[in-house]
């Protein structure tokens, strides 16, 4: 009972000191569930044997007692966010490197040219690129390649840039819902369904896509146009936008090396997405972008000087998500360890009135939401999912109704502080988290909406079955 309530104190007392800007992201990732942890541990409460992927991973080294526990638990979760960070550092040095070569400037030209001083069609520009740019279901790759091609656009035209980091997250959301995006996957293995799960999943995802580029952006590009106009750029207006003048970034450009640098970006995604479907050229993408940013230093900057010296004024950025990445696996660690999450787990199904066993179709729906957004997806669905999951075959719902209804929740996952790329694409836009979370959320609640609305009419989740 304690440890339910720690589980359920730690997250609160998280988000709210987040969201009122009482701690940073970081010091909140590694403090708040260290304390939580600790208190867990000297209460007598911690249960350091309920999360059984924990207890193999500290089995090698052996676990500890009492605080001595903690240490396993903390590299427990780095151990789980290691491969993510260190893809993160090479592929936002790939990235940073090609912005200062210069392979994004043509884009941002025929952007701006494009939508000659409208920022309703840059705005419904950004949702189709990010929904064809996620179809690898990769939200890192997803935040860089949008980030790089219509940040400089948003900031040339003097645009919102919450407006930018919201679509990216929304159609990201959506498109991770493909099989190979992760949550997907996980449910189907979970409980055993085939791959029919993404024709019924389909009706949603388009038609909240569809939302998103034709009511999301074009609502926000329409308070755009009121806010700044839409007086139609001439040739000259679109030149002085675009011309790059500053010596120190003439100095960096390879304009000479474009074509080199847009066949190998393009080869890197297609790989990424390639290896999605077919496994036999699937490369980790950490050595993807590794591979791909020593090639683009040798080509682009072949003196030693320049390569030392764009990869220590790139440095940073990498290094400040990567420290969040690391943070955020800090927090799975410690609230998987000590068994937080479980506890909270197994609050869910103790909670719910059996009046409602008819509706438990809808109840996981529901469920899903605040599941998949204060727990990692493995968390969620290796760990709560075999169990609502069970409670649902008694109460005769299907294992595909459970996955599917489980998958609904997904509408608001990429919105926590557990997700890492998040805090690439906060960096890279200059975002506070709240703020992006708040405005995110509101739009994310229809896409929730539509995802359960179009699985319950077309019956693949049926909305009540007697008892």
């Amino acid at each position: 009972m304690l440890l339910t309530l720690l589980a359920y104190a730690m997250i609160i007392v998280f988000m709210y000191v987040v969201m009122k800007k009482k701690m940073s992201p970081l010091t909140a990732l590694v403090m708040i569930p260290l304390i939580a942890a600790v208190i867990a541990i000297l209460t007598g409460s911690a249960n350091l044997t309920a999360d059984k992927a924990f207890v193999d991973f500290a089995a090698e080294d052996g676990m500890g007692k009492g605080l001595t526990a903690i240490g396993p638990m903390i590299m427990y979760g780095i151990n789980n966010t290691a491969k993510t960070g260190i893809m993160l550092l090479f592929a936002i040095l790939y990235f940073s490197i090609m912005l200062d070569a210069g392979l994004f400037d043509p884009i941002t030209e025929r952007m701006i040219r494009f939508a000659k001083g409208d920022p309703l069609k840059v705005l419904v520009a950004t949702a189709v690129v990010a929904a064809a740019v996620s179809l690898n279901g990769d939200g890192t790759t997803t935040t860089l390649i949008c980030c790089s091609a219509f940040l400089p656009i948003y900031k040339k035209l003097n645009m919102r840039i919450m407006n930018l980091g919201v679509l990216i997250i929304l159609q990201n959301t959506i498109m991770n819902l493909l099989p190979w995006g992760g949550p997907t996957a996980r449910a189907m293995s979970v409980l055993n369904v085939g791959s029919e799960i993404l024709s019924y999943l389909a009706p949603g995802m388009i038609l909240s896509i569809l939302y998103v580029i034709f009511f999301v952006a074009r609502s926000m590009g329409k308070k755009e146009r009121q806010r700044l106009g839409v007086s139609e750029l001439s040739d000259k207006e679109i030149t002085e936008l675009t011309k790059v003048t500053d010596p120190k970034v003439l100095d960096i450009r390879r304009p000479k090396n474009f074509i080199f640098n847009a066949i190998l970006t393009i080869i890197l995604i297609v790989w990424l997405v390639a290896s999605s479907f077919v496994p036999a050229i699937e490369v980790p993408s950490l050595l993807l972008f590794g591979v791909g940013t020593c090639i683009a230093l040798m080509v682009n900057y072949p003196r030693l000087k320049d390569q030392t010296k764009r990869i220590s004024d790139n440095a940073g950025d990498a290094v400040q998500v990567v420290i969040l990445v690391f943070a955020a696996g800090i927090f799975m660690g410690l609230f998987q360890g000590s068994g937080m999450a479980n506890a909270l787990a197994s609050s869910f199904t103790t909670i719910i009135p059996k009046q409602l066993a008819g509706f438990w179709g809808l109840v996981i729906a529901l469920i899903s939401a605040p599941g998949t957004f204060f727990l990692s997806n493995d968390g969620f669905y290796y760990g709560i999912m075999p169990v609502l999951a069970q409670t649902g075959a008694q109460y005769g719902f299907s294992n595909m109704a459970m996955a599917l209804a489980s998958l609904m929740g997904q509408a608001f996952h990429l919105l926590s502080p557990l997700v890492a790329f998040i805090y690439l694409l906060l960096r890279l836009t200059g975002l506070d988290m709240g703020e992006w979370q708040r405005e995110s959320a509101k739009y994310a609640a229809v896409i929730f909406l539509i995802f359960v609305v179009t699985v319950l009419v077309m019956g693949h989740v049926p909305l009540y079955i007697p008892q």
